[in-house]
């Protein structure tokens, strides 16, 4: 029997689909807390003109620029669409990204109390240069980001607490968001306590082993880098990473992305739960999928479901957002399409 086979068999068989529509039908009811590095995903278009006689690049003819919540942001995002309740906390910079971002929360009906605007920061931006041809789809050609530099302020970080708590107080769960822009860190979660939170860290998860986390959303090559190793067909070394990550942070479960291979579920005392792709294995666009796994995963349980549940509504959801272009998010029509459409194609 092949490792694949046997991880999938001791997961035991997936959960009834008529009780993950009642938990996504219990969306709506959940009241979330976002907290972390929020970023502006801006995307210019252009049609292309020519080749340039200065230097052998293209002349890109301007036709828009958009934008759309990243990082942190478009988790919260995500839950908004999917119905959820949200409580955006973080930080923007006083400039011309972070208008736009509050902008789209308060076109959205988001309350942005949450957010602190600070003079003395820089609103996390990634410019993607999308270019095309008439009539044919865009093409990345190139990506440039602004960053804050230098460590948050100590009143900046202050106030950030302060809102975290007081929304924290009064919501079902907690998205911790931590893309390295610093609006988030260890030290500041250490004294925090929440009712159930889930964490989401590019570069440094094991530095939040004090902060109580219910549940982790690492994909497989952040896994890989945490403990300087290579995964790749070994699903030995798959299960041995996974199962040291929990015990490390302390975590009720881990769940773990692997791209066109699905996920992979650890949870305490129990064998990995494997869950194969849904939907095409060929993604469109991955950007921000990761921030959509995390919210869906993280309502999933804040409605009542179980690790299990909540894994197979976030890989619907997973399956579902890498098949749009640029940063989009999953609604809660969507997500219930899915599961019903899973429904039809059991025998």
């Amino acid at each position: 029997m092949s490792t694949r086979r046997r991880l999938s068999a001791v997961g035991g068989r997936a959960p009834d689909l008529s009780r993950l529509l009642d938990l996504i039908a219990a969306f709506p009811r959940q009241k979330i807390v976002v907290l972390g590095d929020f970023v502006v995903d801006e995307y210019v278009t252009g049609e292309i003109s020519r080749v340039s006689r200065e230097a052998p690049v293209l002349i890109l003819r301007h036709r828009q620029t958009e934008i759309a919540p990243g990082g942190g942001a478009n988790a919260a995002n995500n839950l908004m669409d999917l119905g959820a309740r949200v409580f955006p906390v973080g930080v923007v910079g006083d400039d011309a990204p972070g208008e736009a971002l509050l902008d789209y929360f308060h076109r959205k009906g988001v309350d942005v109390s949450g957010i602190v605007r600070a003079r003395a920061w820089t609103t996390t931006t990634k410019t993607r240069f999308l270019a095309r041809w008439t009539h044919t789809a865009r093409q990345q050609v190139l990506r440039v980001d602004r960053e804050p530099t230098g460590k948050l302020p100590e009143e900046v970080a202050r106030q950030i607490l302060r809102k975290a708590r007081a929304r924290i107080a009064k919501s079902d769960a907690t998205i911790v968001s931590d893309y390295g822009a610093g609006a988030v860190t260890p030290e500041l979660l250490r004294s925090m306590s929440w009712k159930m939170a889930t964490l989401d860290s590019r570069y440094r998860m094991l530095d939040y082993r004090a902060a109580r986390f219910a549940a982790a959303t690492p994909n497989e090559p952040e896994l890989e880098t945490l403990y300087h190793a290579q995964i790749g067909h070994d699903r030995r070394k798959l299960e041995s990473l996974g199962q040291k990550a929990l015990r490390a942070l302390g975590l009720q479960a881990l769940l773990v992305t692997r791209g066109k291979d699905g996920m992979v579920l650890f949870e305490r005392s129990k064998p990995p739960y494997e869950i194969g792709v849904y939907g095409n294995a060929d993604a469109i666009d991955v950007t921000g999928a990761g921030d959509t796994v995390i919210a869906v995963f993280t309502l999933a349980i804040a409605a009542g479901g179980s690790f299990v549940e909540a894994a197979h509504l976030a890989n619907y959801a997973g399956g579902i957002v890498v098949m749009k272009r640029g940063t989009a998010t999953v609604t809660r029509a969507e997500l219930e399409a899915a599961v019903r459409g899973e429904a039809t194609a059991r025998p």
